[in-house]
């Protein structure tokens, strides 16, 4: 059963000069894994804003609560680069306090804006859950 959807948009171009302007704050924002494509190599300022997106997105599916940690919510890609939403500390016990049990993720960028859409499911127990 869904109990909540999440999303957001972000201003590509904004989003990149606040990352330049301080440049901890990718550190802050995402996790080493997140910063790096499957190869290795930096993330493009679009992916980094769909992936910011996605943890605002997520945010706003939970009701906002203060505490989160934002590396609590990472966005990681399959082999064949399809982007999954894991969870862990202060966002999956704000899921658990929900009965989320499952996330559902969708990332776009297009057009100088990056977008992000989070479907938050409740997985009845004998279904069994995933993140």
């Amino acid at each position: 059963m869904i109990v909540s959807v999440g999303i957001d948009v972000v201003l590509v171009e904004r989003f990149g000069k606040a990352l330049e302007r301080t440049p901890l704050l990718i550190d802050r924002l995402f996790t080493s894994a997140e910063r790096v494509t499957s190869s290795g190599n930096p993330r493009s300022a679009e992916s980094l804003a769909a992936r910011f997106a996605a943890k605002e997105s997520v945010a706003k599916a939970l009701g906002a609560p203060g505490g989160l940690h934002w590396h609590d919510c990472e966005i990681v890609s399959d082999p064949d680069g399809r982007p999954w939403l894991t969870v862990s500390g202060t966002v999956a016990q704000a899921a658990a306090e929900r009965g989320i049990s499952r996330w559902h993720l969708s990332l776009s960028h297009d057009g100088g804006i990056a977008s992000a859409m989070v479907v938050a499911e409740r997985v009845p127990a004998e279904q069994g859950s995933a993140e």
